[in-house]
């Protein structure tokens, strides 16, 4: 036994070692070498006894073999799949499945391929490469069916084994399907092309250098990062498929996709053309396929929700840091859907946004400001001019994680456009080093800075907030800006948080001036604010100190008219007159221009609006007790709040109630409501019209002025009024009128007897 053992292992090393001196032959040489004899070797066959003692020792020496590498780098080509099974056996779909694959390696996921619809021979065409440590560990590959809103359905799988491979060599693989419930069933096929090739110690340290975010490799290594942030509007779809026949209409919703993030949007009830309105933020990883997933369902409370549509974008196709505008058509269903798409954030330092490796070329700013000269207005540039943020980063800043630090990062918004720095880690002093560029659609836009810290699961805490109209940016100045809080009146939280910013905008004023008298660019994202009684009690104080403007000059007119002053009504009805005599058309925007003129000089003299000038915290300290007392009475008990609510809403209504009233008289006034005041009217039309006839306006307009200042000298005791009005505020409402209507005296039986009666009579 002892002999036959060892003419078996020398049989096999002669074996072993001729077919590696072939191996190296075929790599010294691509040319087949030259038989040296004519006939053809026959190698003796081993006796079967001994086929398991070869088996096992070619496993040993290939394991060691292996183990001389400290790395592998495994290439896998995934070509497509062959007659798999169909899983989607109900509704208009049945018969066909939603494959994809995924490739896991000791629990841990390798890959995730894309989803082909409806297709039991998928192709997917997708290659990638994964480290691999240890090759003894076999890789699983397990076939889903893809299930909106369901748990995707198990398709089949298989183990790919490493140590079958040869090294460095490209290999055609087809693997069955099994599932282990079912072991004698046909699951269909998955082709591959795999090769594993060994790698060094020093190719496995530049591989994890290659891969590891700068200044952060302990941190990429346990955790992973995402390279960039997808921020997604939903803004609106149009034409959609009415899946309740009854109401001939839908209640449509959309949910997103990317990777293995999902997000759903509110449901818009009874409508084939929603608006939603809705913004949601996907990230993006490096080692992850960059497709969105887009599908429309219809919300349906009793069954299962009804498919719509759906549709996908490619992310890898899309410029990077640009707000890209686009209507999809949706597949396997109707109508269109409205998405503003931003790729931005991203954390590789070779970007073009990236400032440390940014070198300033002059040349083409001169070419950005001969395309936005002011001659050149047939430009096929899109907007009025061009906008270059960089922000280099902040201090002082608020810690809100319990360590004493944030993780913050900075949006940027102009318009509809936004984009977004990276997140710097455990810091309150970020230094994001980013370049941002915006094509300016209005000039009289306003940039708005918000800076985030990004909590677990990526939600956001706010930190601070930044608005710089464009008209008020000094170019090329470099600059730290203060960071305001929510409210945007006071200073944000934190050690006197500040941004540091410098910007440079070009614009064509010629394009601007035409931008300015055309409709405003609806912003999709503007968030209608909630009622609230301290914002409804500011908006009324707004409203109030415009109108009480118009009653001081309504006033001085009554003063006027009333001779308090001699001199001053004396020289008004002066006045009054040489207007009316000697006016002209021309004159209205002159004596506008005078009042520009006027506002001009206090503008120039007191150096600009008071609004617009920075302030200290001490001038704010009077504004932000305001504030915590208005707060603090946001406090008070539900009674108490509903008291206040009516004071303060009380003369908001009767105002109200008093245009309607006003309306609804003139609407009652010219249908005959009240025939009397109607023919009323009409004779004091007629008379004015041959008044108007006769007389010129300017006349008119001069005898009205002396009958309005006389009337105190001449008439002392009488009651000023307006005989238009007074004439409206005879004519009833619709309320009066619904006052007024009369019931019926008999009951509808009596009327009916009386009916019966007169017909017999």
């Amino acid at each position: 036994m002892k002999k036959l053992k060892a003419a078996v292992r020398k049989w096999r090393r002669m074996r072993f070692f001729r077919k590696r001196d072939a191996d190296l032959s075929r790599q010294v040489s691509t040319e087949p070498a030259p038989s040296t004899s004519s006939t053809p070797h026959h190698h003796p066959r081993p006796p079967p006894e001994l086929m398991q003692l070869e088996q096992d020792e070619t496993q040993r020496l290939r394991e060691q073999h292996l183990r001389q590498y400290a790395f592998f780098q495994l290439r896998i080509h995934l070509k497509r799949g062959q007659n798999l099974l169909a899983m989607d056996k109900n509704g208009l779909l049945s018969g066909t499945s939603d494959p994809y694959v995924k490739f896991k390696a000791g629990g841990r996921l390798l890959h995730k391929s894309r989803i082909v619809y409806r297709d039991l021979n998928p192709v997917w065409d997708e290659c990638f490469t994964v480290p691999v440590e240890d090759p003894f560990q076999p890789v699983q590959i397990k076939v889903f069916d893809y299930d909106w809103g369901l748990q995707d359905d198990f398709m089949g799988s298989c183990n790919l084994d490493l140590t079958a491979l040869e090294l460095g060599r490209m290999q055609d693989l087809v693997l069955c399907l099994r599932d282990p419930n079912k072991p004698h069933q046909d699951m269909g096929e998955i082709v591959l092309n795999v090769t594993l090739w060994p790698k060094s110690q020093e190719d496995k340290d530049q591989y994890l250098l290659k891969n590891t975010r700068i200044n952060d490799v302990n941190k990429r290594l346990k955790a992973q990062i995402w390279s960039s942030v997808v921020t997604i509007v939903l803004v609106e779809a149009k034409n959609l498929s009415a899946m309740d026949l009854d109401t001939r209409s839908s209640d449509p919703y959309c949910k997103f996709r990317l990777g293995n993030e999902k997000y759903k949007s509110k449901v818009v009830w009874k409508t084939l053309h929603p608006s939603w309105l809705e913004q949601f933020d996907l990230h993006l990883y490096d080692d992850q396929e960059q497709v969105l997933e887009v599908t429309v369902w219809d919300k349906d409370k009793q069954t299962k929700d009804d498919f719509l549509g759906r549709c996908t974008i490619d992310l890898s196709k899309l410029e990077r840091e640009k707000t890209h505008s686009m209507w999809k058509e949706l597949e396997d269903g109707n109508g269109q859907i409205f998405l503003l798409l931003t790729i931005s954030g991203t954390t590789q330092s070779e970007t073009i946004t990236d400032l440390t490796s940014y070198k300033e070329n002059p040349r083409d700013l001169e070419i950005i400001e001969r395309r936005y000269t002011w001659y050149r207005l047939n430009e096929t540039s899109a907007g009025v001019g061009w906008l270059c943020v960089k922000v280099y980063g902040a201090k002082g800043l608020a810690a809100a994680d319990l360590g004493g630090k944030s993780d913050p990062f900075c949006v940027l918004e102009l318009g509809n456009a936004r984009l977004q720095t990276h997140t710097e880690y455990k810091t309150l002093t970020p230094n994001w080093m980013k370049i941002f560029t915006f094509t300016v659609k209005d000039i009289s836009s306003i940039l708005e800075l918000t800076v985030y810290d990004e909590d677990h699961d990526h939600k956001v805490e706010f930190l601070g907030k930044l608005a710089i109209p464009l008209l008020n940016i000094r170019n090329g100045e470099k600059r730290w800006y203060a960071l305001k809080d929510k409210k945007m009146r006071a200073r944000a939280k934190g050690n006197y948080p500040q941004i540091l910013l410098e910007m440079l905008v070009v614009w064509n004023p010629l394009k601007g001036a035409i931008r300015v008298v055309n409709p405003k660019e609806p912003k999709y994202m503007h968030q209608e604010a909630k009622f609230k009684r301290q914002l409804f009690i500011r908006n009324v104080m707004r409203l109030k100190a415009i109108i009480m403007w118009f009653i001081e000059v309504g006033k001085i007119l009554q003063d006027c008219f009333e001779w308090e002053s001699r001199i001053r009504s004396f020289l008004g009805l002066l006045a009054w007159l040489a207007f009316c005599y000697y006016y002209e058309m021309w004159m209205l925007p002159f004596m506008l221009l005078m009042f520009f003129a006027r506002n001009w000089l206090v503008y120039r003299l007191t150096g600009g609006n008071p609004l617009l000038v920075p302030v200290d915290d001490d001038d704010l300290l009077a504004e932000e007790d305001d504030e915590e007392e208005m707060d603090k009475e946001e406090k008070k008990s539900l009674k108490e709040r509903l008291q206040a609510i009516q004071e303060v809403t009380q003369t908001v209504q009767n105002a109200i109630g008093y245009v309607a009233s006003l309306g609804e008289a003139v609407k009652n006034l010219m249908n005959f409501t009240v025939p009397y005041l109607s023919y009323l009217a009409i004779i004091m039309l007629f008379g004015a019209m041959l008044v108007l006839y006769v007389i010129p306006l300017r006349y008119l307009l001069m005898a009205w002025g002396i009958n309005k200042f006389t009337r105190k000298i001449l008439r002392p005791h009488t009651i000023p009024n307006n005989e238009v009005l007074d004439l409206l505020s005879r004519v009833p409402d619709d309320e009066t009128l619904l006052d007024c209507r009369e019931l019926k005296t008999h009951p509808p039986n009596e009327r009916k007897d009386a009916r019966k009666k007169h017909k017999a009579s």
